[in-house]
């Protein structure tokens, strides 16, 4: 088979992007299953189209060509509106009952937040991938339902309420949750272990006092006796929020839009009996 230069290009870029995929790979250290296998499909899809038209350069007709072209605008189409847009995600665990519930399908919004991009970087002689945000439209505010990539370990999605963002001094007393020395009044909060444990021997109901700093999150779930969150791995890195839950979608009984509660310490509201106090949710 004589290979002209547009095989040869096609060749080498379908070795490139190989490459890169295994790099990022090694890099983020792995993904969760679902990921790992649209991203899979997206590379795949991409070197077989690469190989198709300008190695083997099959006629529209075959049937291989006629299956793979379909399919990599497919994957293009869904790989922008995923990285972009929205995507699909199932909860998996209990730790934001009652507002989401195990098997609870959910679409995020993706564009919110910022779009999350890979560079290189060189540091102390070493070359790293390290990531960014682009096109941000606004940053998490109290009382955001988050998606986010665990940064203990990056290649599992978690979902969490943002309850502090940089600046706010968070501290936790008896299971109350405490915003520059102000107590909120936690109503889609629920507690199911009556136990309450001292400081000293587990972070859970008792906490800082701790200063959130600049690029970083404190969150935790709605199921307070049962969520791994700030309060066992510590703050939440902004290079790894992915989207701000919007809705959920399955099961049918279930869709609903998903409710963003607005934690508010700064603004005095006025009572039923006309004085004014600080409210903590608005």
């Amino acid at each position: 088979m004589n290979l002209d230069k547009k095989a040869i290009y096609a060749i080498v870029a379908s070795v490139l992007i190989l490459v890169a995929y295994i790099i990022i790979l090694i890099a983020i250290k792995g993904l969760e299953t679902m990921e790992f296998i649209f991203w899979s499909l997206f590379v795949g899809l991409t070197i077989g189209e690469l190989l198709v038209v300008y190695v083997f350069k099959l006629p529209k007709t075959n049937k291989i060509r006629d299956w793979v072209e379909p399919a990599f605008e497919a994957i293009i189409i869904a790989t922008i509106i995923r990285a972009f847009l929205i995507q699909a995600f199932k909860i998996p665990t209990s730790s934001m009952e009652d507002t989401l519930l195990i098997n609870d399908h959910i679409i995020a919004n993706k564009f919110i937040y910022g779009t999350t991009i890979f560079y290189p970087e060189r540091k102390d002689g070493k070359l790293k991938i390290k990531s960014g945000k682009i096109l941000r439209f606004t940053k998490p505010k109290r009382g955001d339902i988050v998606i986010f990539r665990y940064p203990v370990d990056p290649k599992m999605m978690f979902i969490k309420r943002c309850i502090g963002i940089p600046g706010d001094t968070i501290e936790i007393k008896d299971k109350i949750v405490y915003i520059n020395g102000k107590k909120l009044d936690e109503k889609y909060v629920f507690h199911k272990d009556f136990r309450t444990f001292p400081a000293q021997f587990a972070p859970r109901d008792n906490y800082g006092p701790i200063t959130v700093p600049d690029g970083h999150y404190f969150v935790m779930g709605d199921n307070r006796d049962y969520s791994s969150d700030s309060r066992f791995w510590g703050l939440l890195p902004d290079e790894y929020l992915r989207g701000k839950a919007w809705l959920v979608y399955w099961p049918p009984n279930r869709w609903r839009f998903i409710k963003h509660i607005n934690i508010n310490i700064d603004e005095p509201v006025a009572d039923m009996r006309g004085n004014t106090s600080t409210s903590s949710v608005k």
